[in-house]
């Protein structure tokens, strides 16, 4: 009997915290800060704004998910980058002129808040990769002017003015610019003027620091995660978090569960050696290897799932960063529609209810919840255009 007793018990707490969270999760204003849909959008010509089968986002998604705020990456690893971002933020205008009734282009903090209340998504534009401006002034201030809301310095790729973590980590010795040139410093201080965030996601440690040094606004990683958990050259160190909080800035973690989980390279790594003749086979049947892969991973789903990261651990990051930091410097980076796998129920943006349900476990109050989620990202926006 008591053991009944206490399964009732158990079972009534845990629905009166979902029904807070649910609440909690409606009243916030839920902020993105980094989703690679747009490049995703152009390769495929697929409408967002429907609901979609594959990917991570689509609009009815997001409002299931009760995402209000989607920073658009704007990204490519092609020569070209300047003419790339300016077709990507084409795509997102035609999205919203076909859908002005659930997405609406925004660059304040005030336009932001307005859309929201509107019932209607924000769309901001976040360009990933310094090598995107190539290497101009005037390219940088025409993004600005497109309604770029942040610029990450560098993609895995460094630029002539600026080294990524990526080759600071596997190719120091062959870069000839370690750090931030005196171009890349004219390059920061323009966009303080310009009110453009400085996003030193994927950035090099050197390149981290001089920025920091430069910049007078406060600064972003608009998706990373801890590297305490997984010493990953994506992630960022204690010293480097505290010196973004320092700034006035925050930290937007990343949920790619090879970023998170330090097991996750290795067994993927295994996965892939066990079925690559299998993938061949297949990849020369179809004349696409891209099909292959979708036909591999779907016959081997099981194995796909049980190298997801658990939730847990997309909390342990977040946890970590606040403990460290304080809820004023932490909020959401997801990476949606920019990797192959998400926590353990994250499967797209109609699921960030979870996250907030998890969060409110933890033992995080609403006020901090609300900062975490979006209050952050919209305090930097607006302090980026002071």
């Amino acid at each position: 009997m008591k053991k009944w007793i206490l399964g009732i018990l158990l079972l009534t707490v845990y629905k009166v915290a979902a029904q807070t969270a649910k609440t909690l999760h409606q009243k916030a204003i839920v902020v993105d800060t980094h989703g690679d849909i747009l490049s995703d959008q152009i390769k495929s010509g697929i409408d967002i704004g429907i609901r979609q089968t594959r990917g991570n986002f689509d609009l009815l998604r997001a409002k299931e998910g009760g995402l209000d705020v989607q920073v658009f990456s704007v990204w490519s690893d092609h020569t070209g980058g300047f003419d790339q971002a300016n077709r990507q933020i084409d795509s997102l205008d035609a999205l919203i002129r076909r859908h002005p009734d659930l997405i609406t282009k925004v660059s304040t903090a005030s336009a932001l808040k307005s859309a929201v209340k509107q019932g209607k998504m924000a769309a901001l534009v976040g360009v990933e990769g310094g090598h995107m401006i190539e290497d101009r002034i005037e390219n940088l201030e025409a993004l600005a002017r497109r309604g770029m809301t942040y610029m990450t310095l560098t993609w895995n790729n460094s630029t002539p003015w600026s080294s990524s973590a990526y080759e600071e980590t596997f190719k120091r010795d062959s870069l000839k610019q370690i750090g931030l040139s005196e171009f890349g410093k004219k390059i920061i201080k323009r966009m303080n003027d310009l009110g453009v965030i400085v996003d030193l996601s994927h950035v090099g440690e050197t390149t981290f620091y001089d920025a920091i040094k430069i910049s007078t606004k406060p600064v972003m990683a608009s998706h990373s995660s801890a590297y305490v958990f997984n010493a990953h050259q994506r992630n960022l160190k204690d010293e480097q978090i505290k010196a973004i909080a320092k700034t006035g800035g925050v930290v937007f973690v990343n949920f790619y569960s090879g970023f998170l989980d330090s097991t996750y390279t290795l067994k993927r790594k295994q996965y892939n050696e066990r079925h690559k003749t299998e993938l061949a086979q297949l990849a020369s049947k179809y004349h696409s290897l891209t099909r292959a892969s979708e036909e591999i991973n779907t016959k081997y789903r099981h194995e796909i799932e049980d190298m997801r990261a658990p939730l847990s651990l997309l909390i342990d990051h977040i946890d970590y960063m606040v403990k460290l930091v304080g809820a004023d410097h932490v909020g959401l980076g997801a990476d949606y529609d920019g990797a192959e796998s998400y926590p353990k129920g994250l499967d797209d943006v109609s699921k960030y209810p979870l996250l907030t349900e998890a969060l409110l476990r933890r033992g995080y109050s609403g006020k901090e919840l609300r900062k975490i989620l979006g209050g952050n990202f919209i305090r930097l926006l607006s302090e980026a255009k002071r």
